[in-house]
Protein backbone atom coordinates (compact mmCIF):
# COMPACT_ATOMS: atom_id res chain seq x y z
CA UNK A 1 0.00 0.00 0.00
CA UNK A 2 1.30 3.28 -0.77
CA UNK A 3 0.80 6.66 1.64
CA UNK A 4 1.10 9.64 1.40
CA UNK A 5 2.13 11.99 3.99
CA UNK A 6 1.24 15.43 3.46
CA UNK A 7 2.68 17.79 6.27
CA UNK A 8 2.11 21.14 7.50
CA UNK A 9 3.37 24.61 7.10
CA UNK A 10 6.13 24.07 9.15
CA UNK A 11 6.39 20.98 9.92
CA UNK A 12 7.62 17.44 9.10
CA UNK A 13 6.35 13.80 9.62
CA UNK A 14 8.05 12.66 12.82
CA UNK A 15 9.75 9.87 13.06
CA UNK A 16 7.79 8.19 15.63
CA UNK A 17 4.71 9.06 13.54
CA UNK A 18 6.27 7.52 10.21
CA UNK A 19 7.18 4.41 12.57
CA UNK A 20 2.93 4.26 12.66
CA UNK A 21 2.04 4.82 9.11
CA UNK A 22 4.89 2.22 8.11
CA UNK A 23 2.89 -0.65 9.89
CA UNK A 24 0.28 0.09 7.21
CA UNK A 25 2.66 0.33 3.81
CA UNK A 26 5.04 2.61 2.02
CA UNK A 27 5.36 5.96 3.54
CA UNK A 28 5.85 8.74 0.74
CA UNK A 29 6.37 12.27 2.51
CA UNK A 30 6.86 15.31 -0.56
CA UNK A 31 8.97 18.18 0.97
CA UNK A 32 6.88 21.25 0.24
CA UNK A 33 7.13 24.58 0.44
CA UNK A 34 3.62 25.90 1.11
CA UNK A 35 5.48 30.17 1.12
CA UNK A 36 7.11 30.22 -1.93
CA UNK A 37 4.55 27.35 -3.87
CA UNK A 38 0.77 28.86 -3.75
CA UNK A 39 -0.05 26.00 -6.05
CA UNK A 40 0.86 23.23 -3.89
CA UNK A 41 -1.92 21.10 -4.81
CA UNK A 42 -1.11 20.89 -8.51
CA UNK A 43 2.89 20.18 -7.32
CA UNK A 44 1.83 17.35 -5.16
CA UNK A 45 -0.47 15.49 -7.60
CA UNK A 46 2.84 15.85 -10.55
CA UNK A 47 5.12 14.86 -7.70
CA UNK A 48 2.65 11.59 -7.29
CA UNK A 49 1.76 11.06 -11.16
CA UNK A 50 4.18 7.93 -10.96
CA UNK A 51 3.04 6.16 -8.23
CA UNK A 52 -0.46 4.44 -7.44
CA UNK A 53 -1.55 6.26 -4.20
CA UNK A 54 -4.07 4.14 -1.77
CA UNK A 55 -4.62 7.01 0.71
CA UNK A 56 -3.74 10.55 1.21
CA UNK A 57 -3.13 12.29 5.07
CA UNK A 58 -2.01 15.17 6.08
CA UNK A 59 -2.17 17.92 9.31
CA UNK A 60 -3.09 21.67 9.26
CA UNK A 61 -2.06 22.70 5.73
CA UNK A 62 -0.96 19.55 4.83
CA UNK A 63 -4.40 18.21 5.83
CA UNK A 64 -5.73 20.71 3.39
CA UNK A 65 -3.82 19.28 0.62
CA UNK A 66 -4.50 16.14 1.47
CA UNK A 67 -8.26 17.12 0.95
CA UNK A 68 -8.06 18.32 -2.27
CA UNK A 69 -5.32 15.21 -3.37
CA UNK A 70 -7.47 12.71 -1.76
CA UNK A 71 -10.36 13.93 -3.93
CA UNK A 72 -8.59 14.48 -7.29
CA UNK A 73 -7.03 11.21 -7.05
CA UNK A 74 -10.45 9.58 -5.67
CA UNK A 75 -9.01 7.85 -2.71
CA UNK A 76 -9.25 7.70 1.17
CA UNK A 77 -8.13 10.64 3.30
CA UNK A 78 -7.13 10.67 6.71
CA UNK A 79 -7.22 14.81 7.65
CA UNK A 80 -5.87 16.69 11.11
CA UNK A 81 -6.95 19.79 12.18
CA UNK A 82 -6.67 20.77 8.39
CA UNK A 83 -6.99 24.38 6.70
CA UNK A 84 -9.58 23.92 5.05
CA UNK A 85 -10.73 27.62 5.60
CA UNK A 86 -8.25 29.99 6.19
CA UNK A 87 -4.43 30.07 5.63
CA UNK A 88 -2.15 32.11 7.07
CA UNK A 89 0.18 31.56 3.56
CA UNK A 90 -1.61 31.73 -0.30
CA UNK A 91 -2.69 28.69 -2.36
CA UNK A 92 -4.38 28.20 -5.01
CA UNK A 93 -7.80 25.78 -4.49
CA UNK A 94 -8.60 23.79 -7.27
CA UNK A 95 -12.21 22.91 -8.34
CA UNK A 96 -12.43 19.01 -7.83
CA UNK A 97 -15.26 18.19 -6.97
CA UNK A 98 -14.92 13.96 -6.61
CA UNK A 99 -15.97 13.45 -2.96
CA UNK A 100 -16.63 9.55 -3.19
CA UNK A 101 -14.37 8.39 -0.83
CA UNK A 102 -13.50 7.58 2.90
CA UNK A 103 -12.95 11.05 4.80
CA UNK A 104 -11.89 10.84 8.36
CA UNK A 105 -11.35 14.24 9.41
CA UNK A 106 -10.11 14.54 13.18
CA UNK A 107 -11.00 18.24 14.41
CA UNK A 108 -9.20 19.02 17.90
CA UNK A 109 -11.87 21.70 20.41
CA UNK A 110 -9.79 23.87 21.47
CA UNK A 111 -7.04 23.78 18.24
CA UNK A 112 -5.43 27.49 18.50
CA UNK A 113 -4.41 27.67 14.91
CA UNK A 114 -7.11 26.04 12.76
CA UNK A 115 -10.92 26.32 13.85
CA UNK A 116 -13.16 23.67 14.19
CA UNK A 117 -15.62 25.60 13.97
CA UNK A 118 -14.70 27.25 10.71
CA UNK A 119 -13.72 23.63 9.43
CA UNK A 120 -17.38 22.14 10.39
CA UNK A 121 -19.20 24.52 8.06
CA UNK A 122 -16.96 24.53 4.90
CA UNK A 123 -17.51 20.49 5.55
CA UNK A 124 -21.56 21.40 5.57
CA UNK A 125 -21.26 23.51 2.96
CA UNK A 126 -19.47 21.26 0.69
CA UNK A 127 -21.34 18.08 2.06
CA UNK A 128 -21.56 15.45 -0.56
CA UNK A 129 -24.68 12.36 0.23
CA UNK A 130 -22.07 10.06 -1.36
CA UNK A 131 -19.28 10.52 1.08
CA UNK A 132 -18.69 8.47 3.62
CA UNK A 133 -17.19 11.57 6.28
CA UNK A 134 -16.49 10.63 9.56
CA UNK A 135 -15.68 13.64 11.67
CA UNK A 136 -14.15 13.20 14.86
CA UNK A 137 -14.33 15.92 17.52
CA UNK A 138 -11.47 16.08 20.72
CA UNK A 139 -12.52 17.87 23.52
CA UNK A 140 -9.24 19.30 25.24
CA UNK A 141 -7.21 18.43 21.43
CA UNK A 142 -5.13 21.61 20.07
CA UNK A 143 -3.34 22.16 17.35
CA UNK A 144 -0.31 19.38 18.02
CA UNK A 145 -1.45 16.09 17.69
CA UNK A 146 -0.09 13.68 20.05
CA UNK A 147 1.86 9.90 18.80
CA UNK A 148 -0.52 7.91 20.73
CA UNK A 149 -3.46 10.20 19.48
CA UNK A 150 -2.27 9.60 15.93
CA UNK A 151 -1.79 6.02 16.06
CA UNK A 152 -5.05 5.75 17.67
CA UNK A 153 -6.74 7.37 14.89
CA UNK A 154 -4.23 5.92 11.87
CA UNK A 155 -5.45 2.58 13.40
CA UNK A 156 -9.18 3.71 13.22
CA UNK A 157 -8.67 5.06 9.93
CA UNK A 158 -6.97 1.68 8.57
CA UNK A 159 -9.96 -0.19 9.78
CA UNK A 160 -12.33 1.82 7.95
CA UNK A 161 -10.66 0.44 4.40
Amino acid sequence: MNIVYLHGLDSKLSAEKKAILEKYGKVHTPDLNYYTNPNAIETILEMLAHIQIDVVMGSSMGGFAAYYVSNALEKPGLMFNPALVERSVKQYVPDIKSLNSLKQIVLGQVDEVVSPVDTLSFLTKNFDPVTDVHIHLVPGLGHNIPVDFFKEEVDSFFRKL
